[in-house]
């Protein structure tokens, strides 16, 4: 192939704008605020986000005011104010009285229905409502009309187990499909919205790549941020309750795996080890997202028409 018909071919792939694809991951899903805020930087905004989970969250608060910094900034004084550390859950046995983090005490709830085989006798452990009142704080907005950006978040359906894309097209408020595909099972009960109950977007589509792809015209490429969690290859599980963590963290690492194959660039900010429910490190977390989106600036613009 001569260099005429090498950028006749370039040409051909080059694509005028993006769908971003935010996928869950807790606490390592503050990378997707740096991503997003050096995508900003090289003035370059998306024409729809997917988001699931943690990613819906961020994904939704930039749908609705596209302007990073004021996102992060938003994101930022509800993680460090007095009333998100003092959400309530339901009390912990042998709870020693001392001022956890919500997500602390709900990451100490899991573990103890785990060990006291409470899940036997409960489905759920915190109040769904209180997952939409977090929605709706980091959000605001009543309907996916408000958003300036398209937005789809993904939910499964419970029990069937289907993935769901709700949207503008959706007759739903944007923070109870936000809390449905935050709605982790086994924690939060399944969501119900117009007699269909959801649970957490992420069962299923933890990076919504394919989603993206499904809604993404033929001039727009998927633009795909990946913080999912990988296993650490020190530490073993000492017992069935770590085996079965271990076995479903491997799942979902090869799931993303396909995923990935949907997008056509990968922003992948290396947070593999961060616990999902760790939001202490806000600005590490969301530096690590800047410099995984840095690398990629120059694949994304060279794919770009700009």
């Amino acid at each position: 192939m001569n260099l005429l018909e090498r950028i006749f071919e370039a040409r051909k792939e080059q694509k005028n704008g993006f769908v971003l694809a935010l996928g869950g991951g807790g606490g390592r899903g503050l990378a997707h605020l740096g991503v997003l805020d050096v995508l900003e930087e090289h003035h370059l905004k998306p024409d729809a986000i997917v988001g699931s989970s943690i990613g819906a969250l961020f994904g939704a608060m930039y749908a609705m005011n596209p302007n990073a910094k004021a996102v992060i900034e938003h994101a930022c004084s509800i993680l460090k104010s007095e009333e998100f550390s003092k959400l309530e859950l339901p009390a912990l046995e042998g709870d020693d009285g001392e001022d956890q983090s919500w997500l602390s005490r709900l990451s100490a709830a899991a573990r103890q229905t785990l060990l006291y085989t409470k899940a036997a006798t409960e489905r759920s452990l915190a109040d769904t409502n209180t997952l939409v009142d977090i929605a709706f704080t980091f959000c605001g907005g009543e309907s996916f009309h408000d958003t300036k950006i398209p937005l789809y978040v993904t939910g499964v359906e419970f029990p069937g187990g289907d993935c769901h894309l709700f949207s503008v097209d959706s007759n739903v408020k944007l923070p109870c499909a936000v809390a449905a595909s935050m709605a982790i099972p086994g924690v939060f009960e399944p969501l119900v919205i117009d007699g269909q109950k959801y649970v957490d977007g992420g069962v299923v589509s933890d990076l919504p790549a394919k989603e993206a792809q499904m809604v993404a015209n033929a001039d727009q490429l998927v633009l795909a941020v990946n913080v999912g969690a990988r296993p650490r290859e020190d530490i073993e599980p000492v017992n069935v309750f770590g085996m079965r963590d271990w076995a479903a963290q491997i799942q979902a690492l090869y799931l993303r795996k396909y995923n990935k194959t949907f997008c056509d660039v990968l922003v992948e900010p290396l947070v593999g080890f961060t616990q999902w429910q760790d939001f202490s490190n806000v600005e590490q977390e969301i530096e690590k997202g800047r410099q995984a989106a840095l690398e990629k600036m120059p694949e994304l613009i060279a794919k770009l028409n700009r």
